[in-house]
């Protein structure tokens, strides 16, 4: 039985294993104060072109989303998401309850936000009867596997700066979207672009970590206090630190990426060339195959995925995630495998 449910299955990359065992007898000060912190804050600077950046290391993305969202805004201040958007969905109503209000829409075309949607959700909203529409919250890749391009990014951009409001980007599978054969936005894009922004770890080779870049200076004050107080200014901060440090030596966080998409991608190709089609077009490393149900419960019996949501009558949408450490030969073992039940099924 093998696992395409998630990209965090495995444990951690070897390189990470190997330079927290190496370390693991250093004395370090603590809560992101020791030299392994201040070192991989400065490497993601660099990385981005912004050495005015505030960088953060927290132990994951559900954490990260809650305070990024809720240190940013005050308190008669919303966020503004697609209904797919993950602080909607699978967050268990964290935002919620930090006393903030997402603004969900539905209908996002390939679980994007438009410049053209964010306009229409903000306008006709001005007084104090009603919350403040103060961020646009992303994720890149979106749930559905898709990106952002430069352009819409740009618009957005736009958008958020006429009605003075704070762009965020979810970048838990950011890795993913930077490799895509079709992405054009740049890490230095998006330290240009956005206002607060995470580089995700913990779905990338970590074992768990995430960097939160805060680039607005309107939302940088204080801020260690949001992280102290909802428990993710952790004692132990160096070894976030040391896992930033090694995804981001010698380019490794894109290389896992690049591996990640490649598999699912050579996997995308193998079904779509057996006749099958998708329910979205995604280039990164979950694709989401339009499969009948009869042969999803036949796929069940040798591999783990997820049912995604039922299409029609007979057919569903199964959803196929591949890591950083999926071995290549299990790709081309789930398509034989694959080959084999479609002469039943077509």
């Amino acid at each position: 039985m093998y696992s395409f449910i998630c990209d965090y299955s495995e444990g951690g990359h070897p390189s990470i294993l190997k330079a927290l065992s190496e370390t693991a007898f250093e004395q370090n000060e603590g809560y992101n104060y020791d030299k392994h912190c201040k070192n991989a804050a400065d490497m993601v600077r660099r990385l981005i072109g912004r050495p005015d950046a505030d960088v953060y290391f927290m132990p994951g993305g559900t954490p990260t989303n809650t305070i990024a969202v809720a240190g940013s805004l005050k308190s008669f201040e919303a966020v503004i998401a697609p209904s797919t958007g993950h602080i909607e969905v699978h967050e268990t109503g964290s935002i919620e309850a930090t006393g903030h209000k997402i603004i969900s829409v539905d209908n996002c075309p390939d679980g994007k936000l438009t410049a053209d949607i964010v306009r229409r959700v903000v306008g006709g909203f001005e007084d104090e009867h009603t919350v403040v529409r103060k961020m646009v919250f992303l994720t890149n890749p979106t749930e559905s596997g898709t990106i952002y391009r430069k352009s819409e990014l740009e618009e957005i951009r736009k958008v958020c700066d006429e009605h003075d409001m704070y762009l965020y980007i979810d970048g838990a599978r950011l890795g993913g979207a930077i490799m895509a054969e079709s992405n054009d936005v740049t890490m230095e894009d998006l330290g240009r672009l956005c206002d607060i922004f995470y580089i995700g770890g913990t779905k990338n080779g970590a074992l768990m970590a995430e960097a939160l870049i805060i680039l607005n200076e309107k939302i940088k004050p204080d801020f260690r206090f949001h992280i102290k107080q909802r428990g993710a200014l952790t004692a132990k901060g160096s070894v976030l630190g040391i896992q930033f440090e090694a995804l981001l030596a010698d380019n490794l966080y894109f290389q896992l990426a690049a591996h990640s998409n490649r598999c699912a991608q050579k996997m995308a190709k193998g079904i779509a060339a057996l006749g099958y089609s998708f329910d979205v077009d995604s280039p990164t490393n979950q694709i989401f195959p339009i499969l009948p149900k009869a042969m999803i419960d036949e796929l069940h019996k040798s591999y783990e995925f997820y049912e995604w949501a039922p299409y029609d009558e007979t057919r569903s949408i199964a959803r196929f995630v591949c890591s950083w450490a999926t071995p290549e030969e299990k790709v081309d073992e789930f398509l034989r495998d694959f080959q084999a039940l479609s002469k039943q099924f077509q």
